[in-house]
């Protein structure tokens, strides 16, 4: 069926969302990401492993997932009982797009004798033919339980792999994906805003290029940053990751100054992920209504996604959910 917004003229979105959340037994999440008013009406908001394992455990039966293609997959390969619905199936990943599990497959048996260490941000299908998932918090822990004399596949993120490769010494041969917010932070605007406000520290994603992390004072996922934003002695921060987590901190920290790092173009406007913003609250509605568009995985797939995911938390459990990539700045190529 076509999204019709003109259709719900008049409602009141957040009580009818309200209600169909407790007749349909409905678990809301949110990630950072996400447009503020998404943020206030789920039941959790977090970082997008962290959201799936605390939706399995509610006694929910309805997961509605306020973020992108892959985090919903990731739900229902945790809780493949319960019915999975994202609000706009088109909300994808570039990280995502950019590493087809056919061409990924392909690669890996290029490469026999590597392991595949994969960021999260992928397909189930690529999941699936990984060997451990890594999310931005647990990568340096898993690597480090890793021979040195294992070669390693690292992907869909060659900035994150390079990080890590800088970080640890740890050489990996790197799929080349990138995530495109990210990707579009400019290092000569960055330093302009650094002048604009003197002493301010920038805390960065590790999905940045390495050109934009060089000037970062803390490294680390996006739960990484929330907390630093609340243990920073300043009262100035400025933020290289999507603007929308920004608003997470305004409501913990209303008496500091949060400043989200520009794009090329001088504004951070060019830093919305174009694919989180097709969720609306309009679209959450009709996804509660109609319990439509729901996540289907096939048993065996999923499976096979599922044995990646568990390696990645028997290694690493306690990091999911935290940010101990650890303080930077990070020199170097």
């Amino acid at each position: 069926m076509t999204f019709q917004p003109q259709t719900l003229a008049g409602l009141d979105l957040h009580a009818e969302i309200d209600r169909l959340r407790r007749e349909r037994n409905a678990v809301i999440l949110a990630h950072y990401y996400q447009k503020p008013e998404l943020q206030d009406i789920a039941d959790f908001v977090g970082d997008s492993l962290d959201l799936s394992r605390k939706a399995a455990e509610t006694d929910a039966d309805v997961i509605a997932f306020c973020g992108v293609r892959f985090m919903a997959q990731t739900a229902k390969i945790l809780s493949p009982d319960k019915i999975v619905v994202l609000p706009d199936m088109d909300a994808g990943c570039s990280l995502e797009d950019s590493c087809p599990p056919e061409q990924f497959a392909a690669f890996r048996a290029a490469h026999p004798d590597h392991i595949a260490l994969t960021y999260i941000n992928c397909s189930t299908e690529v999941k699936a033919l990984s060997d451990i998932i890594v999310t931005s918090s647990s990568a340096e822990k898993i690597l480090s339980q890793i021979p040195h004399s294992q070669p390693i596949i690292f992907g869909p993120d060659r900035n994150l792999g390079g990080y890590l490769t800088r970080k640890t010494g740890r050489d990996m041969l790197l799929w080349p994906g990138v995530c495109i917010v990210h990707e579009a932070f400019s290092e000569t605007e960055l330093l302009k805003l650094k002048a604009q406000h003197p002493g301010a520290p920038v805390a960065a994603h590790p999905e940045c290029p390495a050109i934009i992390l060089d000037h970062a004072d803390y490294v680390g996922s996006t739960r990484g940053i929330l907390e630093f934003a609340q243990s920073f002695p300043g009262d100035t921060l400025i933020v290289a990751t999507e603007p929308h987590i920004i608003h997470q901190m305004e409501k913990k920290l209303p008496d500091k100054h949060f400043i989200g790092a520009p794009g090329a173009d001088g504004n951070c406007n060019c830093n919305i992920c174009p694919y989180m913003a097709l969720n609306t609250m309009e679209k959450l509605y009709v996804s509660l209504r109609d319990l439509e568009p729901r996540i289907e995985i096939e048993e065996g797939l999923r499976l096979r996604a599922k044995k990646s995911l568990d390696a990645m938390l028997s290694m690493a459990s306690a990091t999911v959910g935290q940010g101990d990539l650890g303080p930077g700045p990070v020199t170097g190529d």
